[in-house]
């Protein structure tokens, strides 16, 4: 108790002599900070950084046990690692230096966000997942929104083209060279087709959904994006948000559940619901209805 006490007493009696110049380094070591852990978060860094984690602390351990043979080692292993990181993540740390070198400071501050160009990207997608409902034919459609999903872009075709109805149809009928696998959607427009998604893990769902199904709930599990799955049995619209699936889905409702989920609007300062939130209640209407008819 009288640590605690002395350190915030400490911490008191410093207050006064911060400076701007000590706020700014501050703010600096913060941002950093923030950009490493997203670039860990939003790559193949994680099982690194643990890896990584449990070696700095073997090497403590031998330290304090006095292990000097093994503590020498990890210590000169540690050193070299470091390179090891740099030469490892050169992709992913030169688009961080690039985003560095090419935004202006507001953008590296505020939060990514859809481009102006979602409503109609939203709209097209609608219209050719019903088309492509009607006709049995199965999509896997992934709304990137703020963590990016260059990881999955590489194992796809990259496009870049503006989104259409017909695009999306072309790219997935039946005989297309790239209709196995997903199409991303990056600001408004087709990034990659052709990609492939983790599945889930999860074994409590349905045994009658597919592959597809299944890797989009694993890519909204993996990540934070939007994916929209339609069923090449069934034809049935599903959307995958966060690890939920809503199955069975009218366009209309699509529709609602994409533009709430990539069209955020602020209203006395506040965002609308987000699409979990509109899932959940999806759901518990379903369970209601489902309730009375009993």
């Amino acid at each position: 108790m009288t640590l605690i006490k002395n350190f915030f007493q400490e911490v008191f009696r410093n207050i006064p002599t911060v400076g701007i110049m000590d706020i700014i380094d501050i703010l600096v070591v913060a941002f950093l900070i923030y950009e490493v852990m997203r670039l860990i978060r939003t790559t193949s860094a994680a099982r690194v950084a643990k890896g990584i984690i449990l070696l700095l602390l073997l090497t403590w351990f031998t330290g304090v046990m006095n292990m000097y043979s093994l503590n020498f080692i990890l210590s000169n292993a540690i050193s070299l690692g470091f390179l090891a990181i740099v030469i490892m993540f050169q992709p992913e740390l030169r688009r961080m230096l690039e985003k560095l070198g090419g935004s202006t400071v507001r953008e590296l501050l505020s939060p990514r966000t859809q481009s102006d160009g979602a409503e109609q990207a939203i709209a097209q997608t609608v219209s050719a997942c019903a088309s492509m409902s009607k006709e049995r034919v199965g999509a896997l459609i992934v709304f990137e929104r703020s963590l990016p999903l260059d990881e999955y872009f590489k194992s796809g075709t990259k496009i870049d083209a503006e989104l259409s109805a017909e695009l999306i149809r072309n790219i997935f009928f039946p005989k297309a060279a790239l209709h196995d696998g997903a199409l991303i959607v990056r600001d408004g427009r087709i990034a990659a087709a052709g990609c492939v998604l983790p599945l889930t893990n999860n074994t409590n769902l349905s045994s009658d959904l597919g592959t597809r199904h299944r890797a989009g709930i694993g890519m909204s599990e993996a990540t934070d994006a939007v994916v929209v799955v339609v069923s090449e049995e069934t034809g049935a619209i599903s959307v995958a948000v966060g690890g939920m699936l809503k199955r069975h889905l009218a366009p209309q409702t699509l529709e609602r559940l994409l533009t709430n989920a990539l069209v955020p609007t602020q209203e006395d300062g506040k965002k609308t619901m987000d699409l979990k939130a509109n899932l959940r209640k999806l759901v518990k209407r379903k369970n209601e209805r489902s309730d009375e008819k009993k």
